[in-house]
Order: C-alpha cells, then structure tokens, then sequence
C-alpha cells in the first residue's frame, strides 16, 4: 500500500510546489481564472511602466521564463545565449515595458519593444506611385534589428485571478519596480562584499567593468597596454596631489589594483577578492557555457580536419592541394 503511494506522490510534487509559489505571491491556489477587466487593469497599469533590470535579457526571440520563482536561461546557458545573440538589457538597466500579452496558462510581457520589429500605424499607409505600384509613405529600414525582449510568466494550468501587486511580486526575481534609482537596482543584485564595497567607493579585485563604473564613477584616463601576449585596459582615477589610482582589466575582470597614495605609499593588490562572472549571476563554482560553434556543411561524424581556413580565421592559408594520382589512375 505504501508502495502505491510514491510515484503518485512524484507525479503531484510540481502541482504542490506551484501551489506554495503562488501562495507566497499572496495568490489564493483555489482562484478562478483571470477575467477581461483584470486583464485590462493589468494592461493598462504596467504598459509604459518603466522598470529597473534584476536578471541579463538576451536578444533574440528566446526570453526568459519565470515559472514558479525560478528564472531561465539562467547561469551557463543565459551567459552563451547573451554571447550568441548579444544583451538586450544589463543587471540595472532601466527598461520601458512596452506590450503585456495574456495567453491561456502564461503572461507575455516585453521591454524595450520586444524581439520583434513592429510598424507604426503609419507606416501601413501606402500611396499609389507614377508607375503603379504601391508607395508606403514612411519606409521602414531593413537593417533596423529589434533590440528588446521579453519574459514569460508560466502558471500550473491557467491565469489566475490577481491584483496588479501580486503580478508586479511574480516578476520580481527579474524586473523592479520598486527602485528609485539605477544604482539601488543594480546594488539589490550583488553579493554583500560587492555591495559594501561600491557603497564606499572601492574596487576589488576580480570586479568587472559595470561594478567598477558603480563604484568609482567613468574614468577619466583609459590606457591601453600589453604585457607579453596578454592585452589589458588600465582605468586611472585621480591626479596628484591626490590619490592616484590604477585598475588593471583583462577582459572584463580587474586583475591588479595599484593605488600611489600622497605620501609615497605604494599599495598592489593582484589577489582576487570577489568571483563574481559577467553579465549573468553565475555562481563560482559552476563552470562557463562553452561558446558557440561555427556553423558547418560537414555532415555528422566526418572528418572535420580540413577546416583550416575556418578554425584559423580569416586570411588563414588553405590546406595544400594532393596532385597525387590515386592508385590505377591517371593525373588529373
């Protein structure tokens, strides 16, 4: 009997998690499905609304999903979609809802104009040219990509019913709508030790590039050196009689920290004090998506040896030419 039990119980453990997210949103489990007026009251109460940025947003017509509290793409996989499609949005960005969809068991809502291009009303209005063809009288360009995308908010079977208060709650693990600031959004994603040290102004090692910002403002001296085969940028920040500051990155992570105080002190730091991977919240211990491969005419399981010019970028030498005839044949 106890036996019998167990994959029922595995089959209705997804129900049950979905129903404690919910119920932690404030949403009642036994609500009826949304009805057209709340649908319109959510519309029109975060249409234009502009947020603050908690998680990456990929380019392109994948997203993000929320579905109970767990955000994906998420680690590896959201850091090579953001390397194979570019950032459609940054951790603290601000973001400009721009179209709220509702369909049958999830909640469609896009930012910055979503992942695909839309016309304006005019832009639908054609004119009859000389020749006879039809002439719209605003063009639209070809080579306008979309720059926004979106975020699916999943439910068990169907929309509850909801205040606009327990939506705005249901996407908070990747929108705010609560910062008053860019900074206050971007200081709610960090690690405690990160979050100190920009409120006091200090740099870390292992920072990268939009902690640094946060921390010490733009730069007002960019040097671009190399040391050996390594290229690094050294952001400088002060002027004798001051303090001056050097900050050393390699990619997007600083490396060494050299701070020449007035008196004479000379301070180097190189050993990393954060672990903290770009543009997603990777933690350190799981290891980087690989990046994406080339596309390729081979076919599955042949030889791919012969790649050379690709595998060894443009302008690389093509693989010599074998003017040997084959055994029992002639020369070509």
């Amino acid at each position: 009997m106890k036996s019998r039990w167990i994959p029922t119980l595995f089959l209705l453990a997804p129900l049950i998690v979905s129903l404690a997210w919910a119920s932690d949103q404030g949403i009642d489990p036994q609500s009826p499905p949304i009805s057209k007026q709340t649908r319109l009251d959510l519309i029109h109460l975060l249409n234009a609304e502009l947020v603050y940025v908690k998680s990456p947003f990929p380019m392109g017509k994948e997203g993000l999903k929320v579905k109970d509290g767990v955000v994906t793409p998420s680690g590896p996989d959201l850091q090579q979609a953001i390397a194979m499609w570019g950032p459609a949005a940054k951790v603290g960005d601000p973001a400009r809802i721009t179209d709220v969809i509702f369909k049958p068991n999830y909640v469609h809502v896009e930012i910055n104009g979503g992942p695909v291009r839309k016309q304006k009303w005019y832009q639908h209005i054609t004119l009859q040219g000389s020749g006879g063809g039809d002439v719209p009288i605003a063009p639209t360009d070809p080579n306008a990509n979309a720059r926004g995308s979106f975020v699916d908010v999943y439910f068990d079977k169907y929309v509850p019913e909801m205040t606009g208060d327990q939506f705005m709650a249901l996407l908070s693990p990747v929108l705010d709508f609560h910062a008053k600031s860019q900074l206050e959004a971007f200081l709610d994603t960090m690690p405690p030790k990160v979050k100190q040290a920009i409120q006091e102004h200090r740099v870390l090692v292992g920072m990268n590039h939009d902690m640094v910002t946060f921390a010490k403002g733009r730069p007002p001296k960019k040097d671009r050196e190399r040391d050996g085969d390594t290229e690094y940028e050294e952001w400088i920040y002060g002027e004798p009689p001051q303090d001056v500051e050097f900050v050393r990155f390699v990619g997007d992570e600083v490396v060494r920290l050299e701070i020449m105080k007035v008196d004479g002190q000379k301070i180097v730091k190189t050993e990393k004090e954060v672990d903290v991977q770009p543009n997603t919240n990777v933690a350190k211990d799981e290891q980087p998506a690989k990046p994406p491969t080339a596309p390729t005419l081979h076919r599955p399981g042949e030889d791919r040896s012969t790649d050379t010019q690709r595998d060894s970028g443009p302008g690389a030498p093509l693989p010599p030419i074998n003017t040997q005839p084959k055994p029992g044949q002639g020369p070509d």
